[in-house]
């Protein structure tokens, strides 16, 4: 009936499977009906198809609509993009398109091939993060900050076994006590622009633990550092941060801090099992992919040559893709829908390198100045399902954790690493019964800034955002959860955290984690990263990170 070989039928079943259930599940009776259902809606897509050509009306956001490209003109005599575009503004903004348009599900090769990594995502539903931002309340920020506050408290009790219990820093009182609390800058003290520094700190506690009050914050000349790792000669400040502090309120309206308590790094996760078949090789890239003057993609379109050659195991993008800020979409300079530029610059150059490498898994992680994107808040849903392609194009939030052979790996495409450097206010002290490591902890700028991440077990640790940068990140705070670097403060961190930066590129091993910034495929890099699953030690010393240059 539809003249399908056994071949056909296998792949059919096995594509079938692959895509809801992320395995290849064994064929019953009960799935003959389904694959018939499938092929059955497969006939009727490609009957629709030959009778007329929809276009793709996408989700559209800043000026694409109303640019004078499409201004004005009559959608008569008009096809493809072109007349979706210059149709009535309802038939444009109504959610999604009327007719929407979604990929050919004409797979050339065996879309169905073993991967060489195992990948474990985040196990809640994508509807669980497509939340309704603009819409949380007073009561609920407020909610989740002292949630923070109180689990940060709980930590500095279990691994500071002589503190007993945490103070009121608002109390007046003669004897030391041991506070936690979050630093806020002293806008009235400290003036429009002015960074954080001693004269403008201030201390805000949880409803729990100091009533929510917000206490002035002065640190002693001599302050001591303690519990932090050997040589780092001090910690950083800034909005948002989570500190602990030793000292009294002497009655001045002022708490005075004679000790930071440091805040204690993320245990190590434990070495996984020496099994040569776990090694893996992996390509990661940043956008934009682009340069500002054009939509060509030349550096993309180097990138997947390159990567038609090497076949790595893993292919991780990071957004944008397809860049809401740029001066052509903003000014409605394109002739394609952004939608249909997605899946044109990307999709199917990664299908072409599937075909080429079938074991190969693409992992790609939007950005909020993602136009294709429907959630322009952070954190963000991953990107919705017409734009994955293929099975091996798994599709993640922003920002995510997984694990690839028991390797786990947190991304975030926020540029989190410049937003720290700018508010960070590095304050030094003495150090006090300091973790002494071998080899000494790195202490270099891009270290501190990864490390800030880290201890504060956050992706993007600043509160409030800087108005500096507020355009680059819709923080939504009671969704805070998803920020998590890992799911409890007790838990082990990332064996790899990609944080994309404008700063300048680099791959390090900070802490227990290879932290990697493989900066803008614009700017010429990407990074490359190889595990090798033979061998005893921990995650970080059978892993290589380089950062690479496009020819």
């Amino acid at each position: 009936m539809y003249n399908l070989t056994a071949k056909d039928l296998q792949y059919k079943w096995e594509a079938l499977s692959y895509g809801k259930a992320q395995t290849i599940l064994r064929f019953t009776r009960e799935s003959a009906s389904d694959v018939k259902a499938q092929i059955q809606r497969e006939m009727q897509a490609k009957n629709a198809s030959s009778v007329s050509k929809s276009a793709a009306t996408g989700f559209v956001r800043g000026k694409f609509a109303n640019s004078a490209k499409f201004a004005g003109v009559n959608a008569k005599g008009l096809t493809g993009p072109l007349k979706a575009a210059a149709q009535p503004p309802k038939a444009l903004f109504g959610g999604m398109a009327s007719v929407p348009v979604k990929l050919e599900q004409d797979f050339d090769g065996p879309i169905a091939s073993s991967s060489r990594v195992t990948f474990v995502g985040q196990k809640e539903a994508r509807q669980n993060r497509a939340y309704r931002y603009m819409y949380e309340t007073l009561g609920e920020r407020s909610d989740t900050l002292d949630a923070q506050l109180d689990g940060f408290g709980e930590l500095i009790l279990k691994n500071y076994r002589d503190i007993l219990q945490l103070g009121h820093p608002g109390v007046f009182s003669e004897e030391s006590c041991v506070v936690v609390g979050r630093i806020v800058l002293d806008a009235e003290a400290s003036g429009s622009g002015i960074k954080l520094n001693d004269q403008s700190l201030i201390l805000e506690s949880s409803r729990s633990h100091g009533d929510g009050l917000r206490v002035p914050l002065q640190l002693a000349p001599d302050l001591k550092i303690r519990g932090g790792y050997k040589g780092l000669g001090g910690v950083g400040l800034f909005p948002g941060a989570v500190v602990a502090l030793k000292g009294r309120n002497g009655g001045g309206g002022y708490f005075i801090a004679s000790e930071i308590l440091a805040i204690p790094p993320m245990p190590a996760s434990p070495a996984p099992p020496s099994n040569v078949a776990a090694s893996f090789d992996m390509c990661i890239a940043c956008g934009p992919f682009t340069p500002d003057a054009n939509l060509d993609y030349k550096p993309w379109r180097t990138l997947i040559s390159n990567l038609k050659t090497s076949k790595p195991a893993v292919v991780l993008l990071l957004g944008p893709f397809v860049d809401a800020t740029h001066a052509h979409i903003q000014n409605g300079m394109v002739d394609e829908t952004p939608s249909d530029i997605f899946k044109h610059q990307f999709i199917a150059p990664l299908r072409d390198f599937l075909s080429q490498s079938p074991t190969s898994t693409v992992l790609l992680v939007p950005s909020v100045n993602d136009i294709i994107s429907d959630h322009a808040v952070f954190p963000q849903c991953e990107l919705d399902d017409e734009f994955r392609g293929d099975p091996r194009i798994r599709l993640l939030p922003n920002p995510a954790r997984f694990s690839l052979n028991e390797i786990s790996f947190a991304v975030c495409s926020v540029d989190v690493l410049y937003h720290l450097r700018k508010e960070e206010y590095f304050r030094r002290g003495q150090e006090v019964d300091s973790i002494v490591c071998e080899p000494e902890a790195a202490s270099d700028p891009m270290s501190n800034l990864s490390r800030y991440v880290l201890q504060q077990r956050s992706f993007y640790p600043i509160f409030p955002v800087s108005l500096d940068v507020a355009h680059e990140v819709n923080l939504d705070v009671s969704h805070s959860a998803e920020l998590r670097v890992a799911e409890s403060p007790d838990d082990p961190g990332p064996d790899v955290m990609v944080l994309p930066s404008r700063l300048k590129h680099f791959s390090k091993v900070v802490d227990n984690s290879v932290v990697i910034n493989p900066s803008y495929l614009t700017k010429g890099t990407y990074a490359t990263l190889s595990y090798s699953g033979q061998g005893t030690g921990f995650p970080k010393d059978r892993i290589s990170a380089d950062i690479a240059r496009l020819p």
